[in-house]
């Protein structure tokens, strides 16, 4: 393989004791910070003099990943893009299945066949890309984590002594990412045992909508209002599992922020009307370790003052004019009433009723009546 680490007297290849030990550590500070790792990737791409490092999933119906800062928008495109799907240099890699890293010119045949690679020719040449090494590194959910080493094309492609430094620090990033993932879990679990101190029922969902952790307030909901199924996590309400497989789709599919999204559920005679929220859970690199997408918090209401008409366009996603007649309906007025309060006619009240029911998952005026009734959650609730 060539000299050691401590043999290497290259200048253009430092790797004094003091950098290694840097790196190291900031690999394993963030394992315990996710947010860490762009910063960790790219000052670990300054060995290969890289344009930087991508950490991303290899599965390719399931790309997650973490890039450091040069590298952000061309992994944006190349995810957007699906050139996911057409990776040439991953199915070489893993079929090499060497603990270390490798190099394109090391799983391809020729420099030549690196560069007539579909993938290679079309996606990264264009972005002045086109050298690359990458290693595999197994973690126990299942996922494969690639740690892939992106260089621009002119500085062709990368020096065996860069890789024998990235390979010195392989165990510890292998480690670092282990132990982010196993963090994550501890994580999800800390997140719903707090919000149990609080007297709420939480859980954590997966990416897809799977049940990763929950409090004992929530297990006591299962399964007369929450379903553990294999698929996903359901609610019992027919109506309101439909909103709440909605907000879930679209918030695997990056399609909502960081908006909360609320969902009621009416009330049976043994319990009071509830709402559960999902609460996205953000950054990139927690999504690439633990896959836990939402904190989902069951909120039971109780007699107060019914909420203000903000708020409710606020929980539920109404127009301004929705939430008028939703609080109206909350303070027990009749569609009569609250068309003579505002000078519009019944039929618009009705028309902007039904779209209220329809954006809460209720079926009849009583259950709007009823959930707003008000919002407030008693301390050590457990919603029995």
């Amino acid at each position: 393989m060539g000299l050691s680490i401590g043999q290497q007297c290259f200048l253009e290849w430092p790797m004094a004791n003091d950098l290694h030990e840097h790196l190291i550590e900031l690999a394993y500070e963030a394992a315990v910070v996710p947010e860490l790792w762009p910063n960790v990737l790219h000052q670990v791409g300054g060995i290969a003099k890289a344009r930087g490092i991508v950490l991303l999933t290899a599965a390719p119906h399931d790309v997650r990943w973490v890039a450091s800062p040069g590298m952000h928008d061309d992994t944006v495109a190349y995810v957007e893009g699906g050139w996911h799907e057409r990776n040439g240099r991953l199915p070489r890699l893993l079929a090499a299945n060497h603990a270390g890293f490798l190099r394109d010119i090391d799983v391809f045949d020729t420099p030549e066949e690196v560069q007539q690679d579909y993938q290679i020719r079309e996606f990264f040449r264009p972005r002045g890309l086109g050298w690359g090494a990458g290693t595999a590194i197994p973690v126990p959910s299942g996922d494969v984590l690639i740690y892939s080493v992106e260089r621009e094309y002119r500085h062709g492609p990368i020096e065996r002594e860069a890789i024998e430094q990235l390979d010195a620090l392989r165990p510890h990033l292998a480690r670092a990412a282990l132990l982010s993932a196993r963090l994550g879990m501890e994580r999800a679990r800390a997140a719903t045992e707090s919000l149990a101190m609080l007297g709420l029922p939480a859980a954590v969902l997966r990416r897809g909508g799977r049940l990763m952790a929950a409090n004992t307030l929530f297990d006591r909901l299962v399964p007369d209002v929450m379903q553990d199924r294999t698929d996903r996590l359901t609610l019992a309400a027919t109506a309101a599992d439909a909103l709440f497989a909605q907000a879930v789709g679209a918030l695997d599919q990056g399609l909502i922020g960081v908006e909360v999204r609320s969902v009621p559920i009416a009330a049976q005679e043994d319990r009071p009307p509830l709402i559960v929220h999902l609460v996205p859970i953000q950054g990139a690199a927690r999504d690439l370790f633990d896959r836990a997408l939402a904190i989902v918090i069951v909120t039971p209401v109780v007699p107060s003052e019914v909420p203000t008409a903000e708020v409710l366009q606020g929980l539920f996603d109404l127009t301004p004019a929705e939430a008028r007649v939703a609080r109206g309906i909350g303070e027990g007025r009749t569609v009569e009433a609250i068309a003579v309060a505002f000078g519009i006619s019944r039929e618009t009240v009705r028309n902007q009723l039904k779209a209220v029911l329809a954006k809460t998952g209720l079926g009849r005026q009583v259950e709007l009546a009823g959930l707003l009734a008000g919002a407030k959650v008693p301390p050590g609730s457990s919603a029995d």
